[in-house]
Formats: C-alpha cells, structure tokens, sequence
C-alpha cells in the first residue's frame, strides 16, 4: 500500500511523526509537503493528496491541518474520495468499517502526537466491512456522477 501524506504549516510536526510512524511499519509513503514549518496554504497540500486518492494513483491519504477541518473541506471536493476527520479511535475505527474512508484527516492542534499516532494505527489496521455499507458507498459515487452529468462538478 501506498500513502499520500501532506499538510499545512499547523500540521508539519505531526506530519512527521506520521512518516516516521509509516516508515517504521514499512508502509510506502509520499510526503507531498510542505518541507518546513513556513505559513502556507492548505488547499494546495490538501489538493496534492486528495488527487493522488481521486485518481487511483495512490490507496489512500492523510491530511492534517490546525483543527482538520479545512483539509476535510478540501478533500471531500475530489471524486472517490471519502476523507474522515478523526480526533480520536471510534470515529478512526468506524470511518474505515462503514464509510471505507480512503483520507484520514487530523487536527494538528487537537490532537496529540501520542493519539495521533494511535489513530493511524487504528485506521490502518481497520477494513471496511462492506455489505449494507458498500450500498451506500454506491450512492455516494452515483450523486458524484449525477453532479459531473448535471454541470455542477468538474468535467
């Protein structure tokens, strides 16, 4: 399996505790920045991971901004993807068995590091259960594609 990690300047220390965590596991991770703790923009880190998932070109992402909640915002823009924010290990758990979320989103300056690491865990080690959840997967893909027929997504 293959990771896109990124965030903004808020995130960047846990970020790197997140790769390390990854390497140690020998997880395959693309570090898709920012390089340094300088102030910058999360959509654009947030759009690096989030279209590397949309396209299949990676399995799934992580993102982590100040509170999550603007990477969650950027994320669930994309097609096929399904970014959580999660805080702590029952929505980390449940986001994979029922939503197959394929990003998980952290909030850098609400969690810490030791919990943040435990959530990756979690999140990793959970598979989606699939059944009654996959149908409804299934319609959240049909309104994207009823949105890119309609004219109100991207073509």
């Amino acid at each position: 399996m293959q990771i896109a990690i990124g965030s903004d300047h808020a995130g960047f220390d846990l970020k790197e505790d997140i790769v390390g965590l990854l390497k140690t596991l020998n997880i395959d991770c693309l570090d898709c920045g920012p390089s340094n703790r300088d102030s910058v923009d999360y959509p654009d880190f947030g759009g690096k991971v989030s279209g590397l998932v949309s396209e299949g070109k990676v399995e799934r992402g992580i993102l982590i901004c100040g509170t999550g909640i603007g990477m969650s915002i950027v994320a669930n823009k994309y097609p096929n993807v399904r970014a959580s924010l999660c805080n702590e290990l029952f929505t980390a758990k449940m986001s994979r068995m029922h939503n197959d979320a394929n990003i998980l989103v952290i909030g850098g300056r609400i969690v810490g590091k030791d919990l943040a690491l435990e959530i990756v865990r979690t999140w990793l080690a959970t598979a989606f259960e699939g059944n009654r959840h996959l149908m409804r997967i299934n319609k959240i893909k049909t309104i994207e594609e009823d949105l890119n027929i309609h004219g109100t997504g991207k073509s």
